[in-house]
């Protein structure tokens, strides 16, 4: 936000309000993606869930063209 040139003003509140956020966007991630690593009778998260989690899951759809798919040998 301050590296914008565009923002004049920033509220004491909106850097805690972000992080907040990002820290709450994160949760729900690696818990869908942890369900993902379950299911295939894993206790390590790989970066196979993630993908299979956001291409599975219509709050993620933005992050279709950003994160790769794993192609072939992945498990689903």
């Amino acid at each position: 936000m301050k590296a914008d040139e565009d923002v004049q003003m920033i509220a004491a509140e909106a850097p805690v309000v972000f992080a907040r956020a990002c820290e709450m966007f994160i949760l729900e991630l690696t818990h869908r993606a942890w369900t993902h690593a379950e299911k295939n009778k894993r206790q390590t998260l790989q970066k196979n869930d993630i993908a299979a989690t956001i291409s599975r899951t219509d709050i993620f759809d933005f992050l279709v063209d950003i994160v790769p798919t794993t192609k072939g040998g992945g498990e689903e």
